[in-house]
């Protein structure tokens, strides 16, 4: 979507990790101005040639003094340190936009900008990024959750539009909550699914992720499009005695891995199935208390 010349901004990005270059790229498809980026190791370097090429490589407070939107996409931790640092030097305008993409952080980081009269968006793409080119097309199929002050939470969801993105109204006290969700859903699907891929491996399966591919694909799908009623396998089904041959399974290559890390995620994530099992009805009580006696509740 491009914007014309009286809404086009210049952007500054601090800090071009993945998530840094991917915005940038995307901000600049829509029509807005790069102006300058930080880059302070050869990786960062690496991600401004190929996203954004042409682009200056300065230092924060040139960013600071050429730009309308400063973006802040440097590590969660050092965002607040960051903000409050440059806000006691006065490096920031009345007016202008500072924006960080951080799941977990509100306008709170911001606050020390906002009490100079620059105006602070929270903004943070419900994606996992690789930092290159191919994030761009996915970034227009996401939704990204915005959290701003209510005269300006315009400017955010449109900025969100403008890259062709989904914007989701996050109230300040419910970031936290919002990141813990979409973490549970990205990140600790990929280390179950990594863990099945070894135990796969260990019994001489050469390619792993072509037994689960189309499993693990179709079982994604069919929860995002059913909810919870989704739900199949040994426990939806109160089939005990293939868990307890599951638990048993795991139990004995826990010894030979010299690890209990897949054996525990198994049962741990087994309970919590029940538990979702007896909510949706395909099993009784009886049941679920047998299935939880042998997962070791």
């Amino acid at each position: 979507m491009n914007i014309d010349e009286q809404t086009r901004l210049g952007v500054g990005i601090i800090g071009l990790g993945r998530v840094g270059a991917v915005m940038g790229a995307a901000l600049r498809e829509a029509g807005h101005a790069i102006v300058g980026v930080t880059a302070g190791s050869d990786a960062s370097r690496d991600r401004a040639e190929a996203m954004l090429p042409g682009v200056p490589i300065v230092d924060i407070e040139t960013i600071l003094e050429r730009a309308e939107l400063v973006l802040f996409t440097v590590p969660d931790d050092a965002i607040a340190e960051l903000v409050s640092g440059l806000a006691a030097l006065g490096r920031f305008s009345p007016g202008q936009i500072v924006l960080h993409c951080a799941g977990r952080h509100g306008l709170s980081v911001l606050q020390p900008a906002a009490d100079a009269g620059a105006i602070p968006i929270a903004l943070h793409p419900s994606l996992s990024f690789t930092g290159t080119s191919m994030d761009l097309p996915r970034l227009r199929r996401t939704t990204i959750g915005v959290t701003a002050p209510k005269p300006v939470l315009p400017i955010g969801q449109a900025l969100v539009v403008e890259i062709g993105a989904e914007p989701v109204v996050l109230a300040e006290a419910d970031r936290s909550l919002y990141h813990a969700a979409i973490t549970h859903a990205s990140n600790h699907t990929i280390t179950i699914i990594a863990q099945s891929m070894e135990v796969l491996s260990s019994l001489g399966v050469e390619e792993p992720a072509r037994v689960l591919s189309a499993l693990v694909d179709a079982s994604v799908s069919n929860v995002l499009q059913s909810g919870p009623r989704a739900l199949t396998g040994p426990v939806s089904r109160g089939d005990v005695t293939t868990v307890e041959a599951h638990v048993q399974a795991l139990a004995e290559h826990a010894v030979t891995q010299d690890s209990a890390e897949v054996a525990d995620a198994y049962r741990a994530m087994a309970r919590a199935t029940t538990a979702r099992a007896l909510t949706n009805g395909t099993i009784d009580d009886a049941t679920a208390a047998r299935l939880l006696d042998v997962l070791g509740s």
